[in-house]
């Protein structure tokens, strides 16, 4: 039987009882009566939410579920891309607030690690208000950050205004987006995320050329001011991301809702305010950062330390690649012109390389490939100090591209092959946590070292250093990891046992039986992308 069957056959028991009432008498009914009907109701989002769906809760691998792929695509170009552009205006905001490198730099760098960092402010959200509401908040307060940007008398307001305000609300938009995406598609999974990884070269390919066109036109502030305007059409993406799944996050059963009993309240007050607080933000913690698994799971430590190291310089050079041109005596479009080539190149290329690296025999390799892309990624900085010409930044930003795409493509995925799905969110969370860090500090740091040698290419050489050693970290670490659990196996001592995953918290009486499909061997990834934090 599928769960449309089965929803379908429960409505019927309810609509044909044996006084056969209307709804609204639904709460005269016998007690036996009522909780069938909000077992009807959980499992379509609870009352008032149960017209958001027709029939059963199920991804439908199209339909709507394209129009929320286009959704997702542009709140991820106007989001994740959009720190990577502010470059084009880095010379007017050296020069109006007489700043020097290291303190400019602090304006994308705080923009790019509050996106990030505000992972587990956003789930709470998503619980609270559902990922529609919550793309829409983004989007209002990333609109009204960067239009107050455009009125700062200094940078440490910017600071304030675009790099917080902003960057929290890049996270509320970008961060949902995702979530819902993988509600809406189980069996086209791969394909879609592959599809709305473009939305980042898409932002990389379109910002460029507006943000150089405003800065020709009105300047920094009035640009500001106007991109502060477009970030509101996150606010139209979320309206039309419908949600499948029930309003309330799925962890009590619907019949314990109810009052406290007198013994459980008790103990409530006996606790105190404070401690239950701090139990709360224990609980919390524990469920959306897997300090747990960074403890205990070789494999996940090991790429979390390598992925928080390569952060330091991995963005770098788009937010320095722009400064390094012109201060060469290269043309402002120019310049803007290589980001949008860059971002060209990602939408070209990342479609394809989610496909491919779906097929079976990439199982197990996903992490040297990786790593192998990664290593290239690094050694392609080194291409922009051999000279500022044009031909030579051509050269560079394709080789950049090709890596970074392969490398945007396999991140998750290694996550995923790292961790069980029911570990996954929180391991998420703890690696998003960890890498904002690197990302806060990594453009201020290359500031002070453009200021104390007054030369850029000393930071894509530096970049070039910390990416690669990061790429043979990962490279050599999980060899030996691999190479220790076939000595172990050869020996007949298996290596530590993993963790046994632990139950994703579901409504017992929403659980149903299907006829097995392709999607739900996804099963376990559907409920994982329901706490994506970040991405």
């Amino acid at each position: 039987m599928t769960q449309r069957n089965g929803f379908r056959e429960t409505s019927e028991r309810c609509l044909h009882s044996q006084t056969s009432v209307v709804c609204e008498q639904a709460n005269g009914m016998e007690q036996e009566k009522g909780a069938e009907a909000n077992d009807c109701e959980s499992e379509e989002g609870g009352p008032g939410k149960a017209r958001a769906v027709t029939g059963a809760v199920v991804a439908p691998d199209g339909g709507w579920g394209w129009v929320v792929l286009v959704a997702t695509i542009l709140v991820l170009a106007l989001t994740l891309a959009f720190p990577s552009c502010v470059g084009i205006f880095y010379t007017d905001l050296q020069n109006d607030f007489h700043a020097s490198n290291s303190e400019t730099s602090w304006v994308p760098s705080i923009m790019t690690s509050v996106l990030h960092a505000g992972g587990p402010f956003c789930s709470v959200l998503v619980e609270r208000l559902g990922c529609r509401a919550t793309v829409m908040l983004g989007g209002v307060l990333s609109g009204l950050g960067m239009a107050a940007s455009s009125f700062t008398q200094s940078i440490s307001q910017l600071y304030i205004t675009a790099g917080v305000v902003t960057g929290l609300g890049f996270c509320f938009s970008f961060q949902p987006a995702v979530t819902i995406l993988g509600h809406y598609f189980v069996r086209r999974r791969a394909f879609a995320n592959a599809m709305s990884s473009t939305g980042t070269a898409l932002g990389l390919c379109t910002l460029p050329f507006l943000g150089n066109y405003l800065h020709t036109e009105l300047g920094w502030r009035g640009s500001f001011l106007v991109l502060g305007a477009v970030l509101l059409n996150c606010c139209v993406c979320g309206a039309v991301m419908r949600p499948l799944q029930p309003a309330k996050h799925r962890g009590q059963p619907l019949m314990n809702h109810g009052p406290l009993p007198p013994e459980e309240e008790r103990v409530k007050k006996e606790k105190g305010l404070l401690r239950t607080i701090w139990s709360y933000l224990v609980a919390s913690m524990s469920k959306h950062m897997a300090f747990d698994q960074f403890c205990n799971n070789s494999r996940y430590c090991v790429y979390t330390i390598g992925i928080t190291w390569m952060m330091l310089g991995f963005v770098v050079p788009l937010v320095y690649l722009v400064p390094y041109a012109t201060a060469n005596n290269m043309e402002q479009s120019r310049a803007a012109l290589l980001l949008s080539i860059l971002g060209i190149v990602n939408i070209v290329v990342r479609p394809p390389m989610g496909i491919i690296f779906n097929l079976p025999w990439f199982k197990g390799r996903h992490i040297y490939v990786f790593a192998m892309a990664l290593l290239v990624n690094g050694l392609s900085n080194s291409i922009c100090c051999i000279g500022p010409s044009f031909k030579v930044l051509l050269i560079y930003v394709i080789v950049y591209g090709l890596s970074m795409s392969v490398v945007g493509s396999l991140m998750f995925t290694v996550l995923m092959d790292t961790v069980e799905m029911s570990r996954f969110p929180s391991a998420l969370g703890l690696l998003a946590i960890m890498e904002s860090i690197t990302l806060l500090i990594g453009p201020p740091l290359a500031g002070v070292l453009v200021d104390k040698t007054g030369q850029y290419y000393h930071v894509f050489f530096a970049c070039s250093a910390v990416v690669a050693s990061s790429a043979v970290f990962l490279m050599v670490s999980f060899f030996w990891l691999a190479k220790r659990d076939r000595k172990s196996l050869m020996q007949g001592q298996p290596s530590a046992p993993a963790e046994p995953a632990r139950p994703v918290d579901i409504v017992p009486s929403c659980q149903y039986s299907s006829v097995p499909t392709e999607g739900d061997k996804d099963k376990g990834s559907a409920n994982g992308a329901e706490y994506i934090t970040s991405v």
